[in-house]
């Protein structure tokens, strides 16, 4: 008798904070576990996006970082959030 292949139990996803910047010059900050997917969401190319940034587009990725987890993506996202403009131009370097 043939064993059936099981699926792998929750295969590891990487988690991303991401920055982002709105044609009105303004920033956007999220997470996500496909940042090519969430960009096209904001722009509108797919269904989905932050209503913030609907009417604000174009969009453009300026920053992101990797996570292990959920958790830690969120948090990284709260504390980038906190930031005023000027520090989180900082992150960027501009």
């Amino acid at each position: 008798m043939e064993s059936k292949s099981q699926p792998a139990a929750n295969p590891i996803k990487t988690w991303y904070s991401y920055l982002v910047e709105c044609a009105d010059g303004s920033l956007y900050c999220g997470i996500t576990t496909d940042l090519t997917r969430r960009i096209n969401q904001h722009n509108g190319k797919l269904k989905g996006g932050a209503k913030y940034t609907a009417s604000r587009r174009p969009v453009t990725l300026k920053a992101q970082w990797v996570h292990d987890t959920r958790s830690s993506a969120s948090q990284h996202e709260y504390q980038i959030k906190q930031l005023n403009r000027s520090d989180k131009l900082a992150l960027l370097n501009i």
